[in-house]
């Protein structure tokens, strides 16, 4: 018979393994975690680097695409000016005033919603006008 207390019995072998458990756990918590926070922290500081190292390459390649560019620009810009220069040897090596009011007429198509102001006999513009 039994009186309803169930007693547990612990052998040598099962106090040891328990003990080699806390012991374990405890090992844990002094070696491991240290341990660990600094794997962590040198992960981290690893992935900021390359981080580092891909932000500079992009400001790099940012750069030489500047560059790049701005050569072009400056190519267009003296074979604008041989063109310009090829003009006037056609008109006789002078600007006439009719040459420049061509200029400026060609300047206007190409700006759109530009104002305009047109001088009168007075010498003051025209601020308003009204088309029909």
């Amino acid at each position: 018979m039994s009186n309803g207390n169930s007693t547990i019995k612990i052998t040598a072998g099962g106090v040891l393994s328990i003990t080699f458990v806390v012991v374990a756990i405890i090992a844990f918590f002094l070696f491991g975690i240290p341990r660990y926070k600094v794997w962590q922290q040198e992960m981290k500081g690893r992935a900021e680097l390359a981080q580092a190292e891909q932000n500079r390459q992009i400001k790099i390649e940012e750069a030489k695409a500047n560059l790049e560019a701005e050569k072009l620009n400056a190519e267009a810009e003296v074979v604008r000016a041989r063109g310009a220069a090829e003009a006037i040897k056609i008109e006789n090596g002078s600007l006439t005033p009719t040459y420049i009011q061509y200029l400026w007429v060609r300047q206007q198509n190409a700006a759109a919603n530009k104002v305009v102001y047109i001088p009168t006999e007075a010498g003051l513009p025209i601020l308003e006008a009204k088309g029909e």
